[in-house]
């Protein structure tokens, strides 16, 4: 039984056009394009998996004037790239073209509101499985094993470094090559539907990195007509990391922003065929365009429909205009938070207004609880461990700093982010190569009670909403003895006050006068009551340490 099986291209000013295809031996079948822009054809075929690419006559400046070149479909949802030769693939099923036969478990599950989040940000590759067997993780498959881990740890969001497929086995994945096309060394499209359909099925919401600055130099998009969808060169020669789309350019003879419709494509395809709650932005300061951002996140909101949807910018400075009232993305990456705590709790300095800064992004502009996420570090940054290393602060002093600034981190206004393995206290230092977390220091005393403290602390953002909301005062700053306390609160009576020794001295019966009200306060990271009265608290302070209490 065979079916009529379109296939197109998208190439308006080339001049011809043909399909290749595994079912057609290797020959040409023309295709013929019509005013719209697409060339066309129409091919019989059983249901079954086909390879296929196309041949056209290019328009890129690289190549001979209207050169014949091989390209893969830019909207191939699946690539065989194990022959060497990449091929796309076309699944047919019941006479129509399909992704896979994945079928949907757990739509129904309820996720966090973006306010609630605590994101886990990981790596495929190097975040997954087989502890005992090196070579045995780094797919989807060995992600999902891990879920009972990181529902213990209590995140409810998962950030996917980029996963759209890219060339050669193992990167960070920066460097998108097949926009459509989940990356398949770390397995099937439809392995990556089960992490995420068990991600919902616990609670978790996942959230992807996407890149729509740029694309890997080979992408098919360049290959076709590079300066149709592309700058010709790169507008900061300096931070370029491939041929950047234009979303300025406009077709006025098709009515159309072509790089707009294609980045437009990508996201509604993504949010419909994988069920993702939100997307990372890479590099929005070098996409530089708001008019175009704002278009691509209401794009991405009308798609997903009632459901929760997080557009979060990477932008290096950041900048409080992507998110603020006018602003095209809800939350942005808050990187000064990172700096700023890192130097604090390395002993390098002391300095209450910029401490103040980032623990309430308001005081830098910044608009709402959900407008910022704060992280120690990210895969960009060296972790915390490192950082103290290269300090000579080891073992235990060290466990106590990063305790500190997980204190912190959990007690800001904003949303947590967490990057893998720093909440048991990795130490790797950032590479391009493949780097696998060492699970195996969950076994060491110090490395497992960094890990408690995490867990402990996202559990008192669970159930403490006053961490959900923008409130807070500060309400004692002490610069001789490097001392401040803030306190958190919300309407229904859930406060939260966070007392931080930022010196190596020990301070005994510490006094913080203004204390929110008198009664009884359950110390959370010693677990014992403390009464407070209207002269305020006394309590013992060790060097560099958090006391967090509670209101009962």
């Amino acid at each position: 039984m065979t079916a009529p099986i379109e296939f197109n291209l998208f190439a308006p000013y080339n001049k011809g056009a043909a399909l290749i295809g595994s079912f057609s031996d290797g020959q040409e079948i023309s295709m013929k394009r019509g005013e719209d822009g697409y060339f066309r054809t129409t091919v019989e075929l059983e249901d079954g998996i086909y390879e296929y690419k196309f041949r056209i006559q290019s328009n890129s400046w690289f190549f001979e004037p209207e050169q014949w070149v091989d390209v893969i479909d830019p909207y191939a949802t699946d690539i065989n790239g194990e022959s060497g030769e990449n091929h796309g693939i076309v699944r047919i099923k019941d006479g129509e073209r399909i992704v896979d036969t994945y079928v949907w478990k757990h739509d129904d599950k309820p996720l966090p509101a973006d306010h609630e989040l605590v994101i886990y940000e990981l790596h495929v590759g190097d975040f997954s499985g087989g502890e005992d067997d090196r070579h045995a993780r780094g797919k989807y498959k060995h992600v999902i094993e891990k879920l009972d881990y990181l529902c213990e740890l209590g995140i409810n969001a998962v950030e996917l470094m980029p996963i759209k497929e890219y060339p050669g086995n193992y990167s960070w994945g920066y460097n998108p090559c097949y926009f459509f096309a989940t990356e398949s060394s770390y397995g099937s499209t439809i392995e990556l539907k089960q992490l995420i359909d068990e991600c919902h099925g616990r609670g978790i919401r996942v959230i992807m990195d996407g890149i729509y600055n740029h694309s890997e130099a080979s992408s098919p998009l360049t290959q076709i007509d590079h300066d149709y969808w592309y700058h010709h060169s790169p507008r900061d020669p300096e931070n370029n990391w491939g041929p950047e789309f234009n979303y300025e350019h406009y077709d006025e003879i098709l009515d159309t922003y072509p790089a707009r419709k294609f980045i437009g494509d990508t996201i509604r395809f993504w949010i419909t065929e994988y069920h993702i709650d939100g997307i990372r932005y890479d590099a929005a300061r070098q996409i530089a365009n708001y008019d175009f951002m704002h278009w691509i996140v209401e794009e991405a909101k009308n798609t997903a429909g009632s459901r929760s949807f997080y557009n979060i910018a990477e932008h290096i400075p950041e900048t409080t205009s992507i998110t603020n009232i006018d602003g095209p993305m809800d939350g942005c990456w808050h990187d000064s938070f990172r700096h700023t705590i890192t130097v604090h709790i390395c002993g390098d300095t002391f300095d209450l207004e910029s401490l103040k800064d980032v623990i309430d992004g308001k005081r830098q502009g910044f608009m709402g609880t959900t407008n910022v996420v704060n992280y120690l570090t990210n895969h960009d940054h060296e972790r915390t461990m490192l950082e103290l290393a290269n300090r000579q602060i080891f073992e235990e002093e060290g466990f106590n700093r990063a305790k500190l600034a997980a204190a912190i981190l959990m007690t800001s206004v904003g949303v947590p982010l967490i990057w893998m393995g720093e909440e048991f206290g990795e130490y790797k230092p950032k590479q391009p190569e493949s780097s696998k977390i060492e699970w195996s220091l969950l076994g060491n005393d110090l490395n497992h009670h960094l890990f408690e403290y995490y867990k402990g602390l996202i559990h008192l953002r669970k159930n403490s909403h006053a961490l959900y909301t923008e409130n807070i005062d500060f309400i004692h700053e002490n610069l001789e003895a490097k001392v401040l306390a803030y306190s958190r609160w919300n309407e229904e009576g859930s406060r939260v006050v966070v007392v931080a020794n930022f010196s190596e001295n020990f301070l005994s019966s510490y006094h913080i006068p203004n204390f929110p009200c008198g009664g009884t306060w359950h110390e959370w990271t010693g677990n014992y009551q403390v009464e407070a009265n209207d002269d305020g608290m006394i309590t013992d302070l060790g060097p560099y340490e958090a006391k967090v209490f509670v209101w009962q």
